[in-house]
């Protein structure tokens, strides 16, 4: 069972943890031994509430397949069950994310003193370059 929030759970059959070959150096080992992990989640078919599958299936990021499947792979770690723990953290954060609601924007407006003040400094300004200029005879 991976806990999302108080009330917001995944059961273990609805994640889907395959062990693979890690990439990159590491010698005899990496050749032998299935340590990293790749962890799929099907957005669709879990037991997320629905405001969650919305969010998330609306999200842009590139670890969501067109289908709306989550995948994640895992191959930081030496150690299977640590590479397990890091996807899950990994799955954990994307469901997270998606429930923040971002704040929304309220259009703001210059007051009527910085409009003037902005003004004031410009011409201040454009006397102060006019005065560089040479003196006509």
């Amino acid at each position: 069972m991976l806990i999302i929030s108080n009330n917001v759970s995944i059961p273990d059959n609805d994640i889907e943890i395959i062990p693979i070959r890690a990439q990159g150096a590491g010698g005899q080992n990496v050749n032998k031994v299935s340590s990293a992990i790749h962890l799929r989640f099907d957005i669709a078919a879990s037991g997320l509430p629905d405001f969650y599958k919305e969010r998330l299936l609306n999200l842009h990021d590139s670890r969501i397949t067109k289908d709306g499947i989550i995948v994640i792979k895992a191959q930081q770690h030496r150690t299977q069950e640590k590479n397990r723990d890091e996807a899950l953290n990994r799955l954990v954060e994307i469901i997270r994310s998606a429930a923040v609601v971002p704040k929304k924007r309220r259009p703001t407006r210059p007051s009527k003193n910085a409009r003037k003040r902005r003004v004031d400094n410009k011409t201040k300004r454009g006397q102060i370059k006019a005065l560089r200029k040479k003196v006509a005879p």
